[in-house]
């Protein structure tokens, strides 16, 4: 599985330095689409550099590809919609959809050891929407420490330094919603009111 995932890994700097020579981008364009660093970039595409998910998502946005066609990970899952799962850091994510552009959904699953690592927050560009579906999710984000029960959501903005983690010593499962800056999932909190009839509405 390590080796798997090594060689994964290792083909993901050819296919970024290839993306982008397709579409005849220089690094320094790049990185004002992305807010990633020229020599991060760079060592990204020389292999100096170990993807992580936190650079993968906003370079699979700027090419126009899915993050799974971006690794290239294997096929697992129903094939009839091609489930490809990435694991990084030991977190698992399924991406749920498949067009380049727009608001992007996955699903991710965080292991129950992961509760005792120490926080890592990153920061990139984009917006976030977060619902937990099962277990308990921890969510450092900027200076606050907050703890996500089953049917609880988050929003934020990914410029803020965030990081995730189980907070109990059980997995937990939730749905991501990420978009460009800007780009917010909208929630309708009641039906909209139906206007009332012609000649039916307030007297003046």
């Amino acid at each position: 599985m390590d080796d798997d995932l090594d060689e994964a890994l290792g083909a993901v700097g050819p296919r970024l330095r290839a993306l982008r020579r397709q579409r005849a981008t220089t690094l320094a364009e790049l990185s004002a689409t992305t807010g990633i660093s020229v020599s991060t970039l760079s060592r990204l595409e020389s292999g100096a550099r170990r993807p992580t998910l936190e650079l993968l998502l906003p370079l699979a946005k700027a090419h126009g590809v899915t993050l799974d066609e971006l690794v290239g990970a294997p096929p697992t899952g129903d094939p009839r919609i091609h489930l490809r799962p990435v694991t990084r850091h030991g977190m698992t994510m399924l991406p749920l959809t498949r067009r380049a552009g727009g608001i992007q959904a996955y699903k991710l699953v965080i292991p129950a050891s992961s509760h005792r690592r120490v926080p890592d927050p990153q920061t990139h560009e984009g917006y976030e929407w977060l619902y937990v579906l099962n277990g308990r999710l921890r969510l450092v984000l900027g200076a606050q420490d907050l703890v996500l029960s089953p049917g609880e959501a988050a929003e934020f903005d990914t410029r803020v330094p965030h990081w995730f983690g189980a907070a109990d010593p059980e997995p937990v499962e939730f749905l991501s919603l990420f978009g460009t800056q800007g780009e917010r999932a909208h929630l309708r909190a009641r039906p909209r009111a139906t206007p009332p009839p012609p000649g039916q509405g307030d007297p003046d």
